[in-house]
């Protein structure tokens, strides 16, 4: 069997002798309790919120008119607690979570962009049931027509072929603008949504798109037979969807 303390075993007859002396209306023994040994709970708490407990534990019933005048150690207001330990306010604050205004990409974006793309293909397939594509003849490879050129949104990378070598205007300068994009997003880190505060990355795709338009219309309109440079007021519009 395990030996107990000495300490304990003296302090677990004090408090026997404590209770049976309450019980039977005397006091306890002087020689069963040592001087200066008394529980840990009252060692840990002040003497100054111990006496504020004694307080107002002494404090007097309610008069005729239902109040009662508060103790000397009483709480705000006039209210008692008991006290029980002394806990840190750290541990009993309640915490809350800051504030975000941002969502999940599922279910939020992803939904959004899920319905949308199902409205559009609707929109499609209704407009193509109704409404004619505006397709030209067969091909007929004995009438070449000219000018021939390609549909718009490939005119501007034709404009570039009218003026560098077909590695240059088809891989190197496209390319170069992609990976500007792709890095644009890694050289401008301002989260803000402002346009004032947003200027190198709308000047950037501001250049980008004036560039690829300004190619586009100069072949649509500009171009005429044998894909050469023409003023449309003058020699007429060469230009088909």
């Amino acid at each position: 069997m395990t030996e107990i303390p000495e300490h304990l075993r003296k302090r677990a007859e004090a408090a026997k002798a404590k209770a049976q002396a309450a019980a039977g209306g005397g006091d306890a023994p002087a020689g069963d309790a040592p001087a200066g040994d008394t529980p840990a709970a009252e060692e840990k708490i002040p003497s100054h919120l111990l006496d504020r407990t004694t307080a107002a534990s002494d404090q007097p019933a309610p008069t005729a008119g239902g109040t009662a005048a508060p103790a000397a150690g009483s709480g705000p207001d006039g209210h008692n607690q008991r006290l029980l330990t002394v806990v840190k306010s750290g541990s009993i604050q309640d915490t809350k979570a800051t504030p975000q205004d941002k969502v999940h990409v599922w279910p939020h974006l992803l939904l959004a962009e899920f319905l949308a793309a199902l409205a559009i293909t609707l929109f499609s397939l209704l407009f193509s049931i109704f409404v004619n594509a505006p397709l030209l003849e067969l091909a007929d490879f004995n009438k070449t027509p000219n000018p021939s050129k390609a549909p718009w949104y490939f005119l501007g990378l034709q404009e570039l072929l009218t003026m560098f070598h077909p590695m240059v205007a088809g891989v190197t300068i496209p390319g170069i603008g992609l990976f500007v994009l792709i890095l644009a997003p890694y050289i401008d880190k301002n989260p803000s949504k402002r346009p004032e505060d947003r200027k190198f990355a709308i000047s950037l795709m501001t250049v980008h798109l004036m560039f690829w338009a300004v190619l586009v219309m100069i072949g649509s309109f500009f171009r005429g037979p044998g894909f050469n440079f023409i003023f449309p007021w003058n020699s007429g519009l060469f230009f088909e969807l």
